[in-house]
């Protein structure tokens, strides 16, 4: 790790630029390599002050509303590939505006907006997200394809022959999976759905495709892509969150405070996992602290972590450290880009993280600071 942490304030979000220009040359490799089209997801990803950087490596974004589809068109300058649970009357003039591709989540969704579409004159390549009814993701938070799934519809809730104007299938059933889960739920969305190929223009796999993970498989992923279009002739699309911002940067915070209860250290923050680490708690998972012991050691000093917010629940733990952690002392948490910063709040007023640039060459640069306005102006 080469950053300076002692120039960046706290408590700050910092994305490392050579780290995500690592994983974007990595991403296009697999898009040329393929012959397919990878695009950002904003759920997982949307920092726009880095969009200069991404745009030299991909074209397109993918949306799942109208504000990150006014994000595509407005700050990364391309139409959003737009997919949505659910579309509403008030929103869906602008969501054909910012909009090159548009996915219905229903039929009736569908037969609703599709006239609207035709009457605007615009070019929208329209599809359907479809549930392949099959999913490796363990966690059902995150399980698109669970039983009783609001998200996708069913091979069995569709004719045989799709509704005029439909030019794309659509589905997503992964999370921070790998290329050989992307071959099982091929094999399933295959099975249910083939007969509709020779009846549409692409298909579009969803995210959850983390490839810069080191152990992640790109040639078995490469040669995958190719087999499936070379069998049904149709135009691949991936839309990837996680993979473009996959161990690119850090959340920086101090520690405040130091409480002991029944033999439990606790390490309070600056930060909490309930407004700015959600998925903590949600997965939930224990992210890695630089200069600790992911596996405790009984031997050294070992904290749990904990949030500045009133919710009992805001902590995770347990670390272990070479020395007794004390009120002023640095803790950085790695790999907190993505599904981080899209997901925080200002849940308590706690001080929401400032948000910076690290450059090897440059040094940091502090891109936004959020205020008490910000705070106030969230409520009314």
């Amino acid at each position: 790790m080469s950053i300076n942490f002692n120039t960046i304030p706290s408590p700050c979000f910092v994305i490392d630029e050579e780290l995500l220009e690592r994983n974007l040359k990595l991403i296009k490799s697999v898009k040329d390599r393929a012959g397919i089209d990878i695009i950002l997801a904003f759920k997982g990803f949307a920092m726009w002050s880095v969009f200069p950087l991404i745009k030299k490596y991909i074209n397109s974004t993918t949306a799942s509303s109208l504000h990150e589809a006014k994000l595509a068109a407005k700050e990364f300058g391309t139409p959003a590939h737009t997919y949505a649970p659910a579309y509403t009357a008030s929103d869906f003039p602008e969501i054909i505006a910012c909009s090159s591709h548009i996915s219905f989540n229903s039929l009736s969704q569908f037969n609703t907006f599709m006239p609207e579409i035709k009457k605007s004159g615009k070019k929208i390549s329209v599809g359907i997200r479809v549930n392949p009814e099959f999913s490796e993701v363990e966690t059902e938070l995150y399980n698109p394809c669970a039983p009783g799934s609001r998200l996708g519809i069913l091979a069995e809730q569709l004719p045989d022959k799709l509704p005029a104007g439909i030019e794309g299938l659509h589905f997503h059933a992964l999370c921070e999976s790998k290329s050989y889960d992307l071959e099982k739920t091929l094999k399933a969305f295959e099975e249910k759905f083939n007969k509709y190929f020779d009846q549409v223009k692409w298909v579009n796999m969803g995210g959850g495709h983390l490839m810069t993970h080191k152990d992640y498989n790109t040639e078995h992923l490469v040669n995958l892509l190719k087999d499936f279009k070379a069998r049904t002739k149709l135009d691949v699309i991936l839309e990837p969150g996680s993979a473009f911002a996959w161990e690119t940067g850090y959340l920086r915070s101090t520690v405040v405070d130091v409480v002991e209860n029944k033999g439990i250290k606790t390490a309070i923050l600056d930060v909490s996992f309930a407004a700015h680490m959600p998925d903590c708690l949600e997965m939930p998972y224990k992210p890695r602290i630089n200069g600790s012991y992911y596996e405790t050691q009984k031997e050294l000093p070992t904290y749990r972590m904990g949030g500045n917010s009133c919710l009992s629940g805001d902590y995770v733990g347990f670390w272990s450290f070479d020395n007794e952690l004390k009120p002023g002392d640095a803790i950085v948490f790695e790999d907190m880009i993505h599904y981080t910063m899209v997901k925080t709040t200002f849940f308590n007023g706690v001080q929401h993280p400032a948000i910076g640039i690290w450059n090897n060459k440059t040094g940091f640069k502090l891109v936004r600071q959020f205020t008490y306005n910000d705070y106030k102006q969230k409520l009314s």
